[in-house]
């Protein structure tokens, strides 16, 4: 399998060079015949100016019928208008005038035609008499005026085809890597159920035996199980919608903060305020409400190198929504790369998959019906992510 999807850029470049030579050549090609039909019937009005000088100077009526019929009245295409040397009206033909109108309005219809045929062809003088003349206006027929304009027409299909496989590919590549997603969430849910279940087993039996009364440590495995359980439990709902309920937010946020705090570096600072009710609900589901808090404050923690601190804060932002600020002290984002953040990959670790904060992201989007962004970063200084949720 050739490896489209990872070669995007290129895959994409390739179209739209594709698109651009076909309707190069195609343009070309349009206005090669649009020429060759413009001298044709350039040379169709000069036959028909030879015909109607001949006429007009003939002093016999010998073939004035077949010059009338064959050679005049062969034009069928091309607009004409016959005048004399003022430019009044003589005859005129192949013109698309509404029918049934006076002739005030004929004339002034016939005066518009004849400006515009002026802005296309210079008129041929038939000359005849000593001082006599008459001028033929003409302009392009309807079909070579078409065909003036096909060529953009076609260019404006080609792109809309183009933007419809440009977004078939993007939409293919999302639906595959939502997939990837999807089995590794429910891969991994299966594979931890095992040990899971065990650790279960082992937790009850500790909690029961003698020797370990009143032991800490029993009830920090018993937190760690539980825990266990949670991720088990995010990772079974990737794939499937997940039920919000409304939720005290602030108490929700307090307890996955406190959790994160017992198990990292002791030189990291949390705070946790609101400005708004104690009581305020959002509508979360808290398992993956947690897992968006507790990666978005572990890339925190490495930006800091360990040492720093992350100041929690939830507002309102608007009248139905609540805004939930992760600020930290550590290195910063680039203008640049604030963006890049979010893409799956993207990481500034040695180690590391890159996929905290775009699953965060997320889950946060597409489950939360929310929204995850920078809101402040300045190198050397720290950054504040912004999470905007639903009252």
């Amino acid at each position: 399998m050739l490896p489209i999807y990872s070669q995007k850029s290129r895959v994409k470049l390739l179209i739209l060079v594709v698109a651009l030579i076909i309707g190069a050549a195609t343009v070309i090609y349009t206005n090669i015949l649009v020429g060759k039909l413009a001298e044709r019937e350039e040379q169709l009005i000069d036959i028909y100016a030879d015909g109607l000088r001949y006429m007009i100077n003939s002093k016999s009526d010998d073939n004035l019928v077949f010059i009338q019929e064959e050679i005049i009245g062969a034009n069928k295409s091309v607009p004409v208008i016959q005048t004399d040397a003022n430019e009044n009206v003589e005859s005129y033909s192949n013109l698309n005038l509404p029918a049934n109108i006076s002739e005030r309005r004929k004339k002034i219809l016939l005066r518009r035609e004849i400006e515009e045929m002026k802005e296309q062809h210079t008129p041929i003088v038939v000359n005849y008499g000593k001082n006599a003349k008459s001028y033929i206006f003409y302009k392009d027929s309807d079909l070579l005026a078409q065909l003036r304009y096909y060529p953009y027409v076609q260019l404006m299909v080609m792109a809309c085809f183009s933007l419809m496989a440009y977004f078939a590919f993007s939409y293919s590549r999302k639906a595959e890597q939502n997939r990837v997603w999807v089995g590794l969430a429910k891969e991994t849910a299966h594979q931890l159920g095992t040990p899971l279940s065990s650790l279960m087993a082992w937790y009850e039996y500790l909690k029961v035996s003698p020797k370990f009364t009143n032991e800490p440590i029993v009830e920090e495995l018993g937190k760690d199980v539980r825990r266990l359980e949670i991720i088990t439990e995010r990772f079974s709902n990737i794939g499937s919608v997940p039920a919000l309920k409304d939720e005290n937010i602030l108490q929700v946020t307090e307890n996955a903060i406190g959790y994160l705090q017992n198990r990292v570096s002791k030189k990291v600072a949390f705070s946790v305020k609101a400005e708004f009710p104690p009581d305020t609900k959002a509508k979360v589901n808290i398992p993956l409400f947690e897992w968006v808090i507790e990666n978005i404050c572990k890339n925190a923690i490495d930006a800091m190198e360990g040492r720093g601190s992350i100041d929690v804060t939830l507002c309102s932002a608007g009248k139905n929504n609540i805004a939930i600020d992760i600020k930290d002290t550590g290195k910063g984002i680039p203008k640049t790369k604030v963006n890049d953040v979010f893409l799956p990959g993207y990481t500034t670790k040695k180690r590391g998959w890159g996929l905290g904060l775009a699953l965060a992201k997320r889950i946060i989007e597409n489950y939360h019906r929310g929204r995850l962004f920078v809101k402040w970063s300045e190198v050397g200084k720290g950054t504040t992510f912004r999470l905007v949720l639903n009252r």
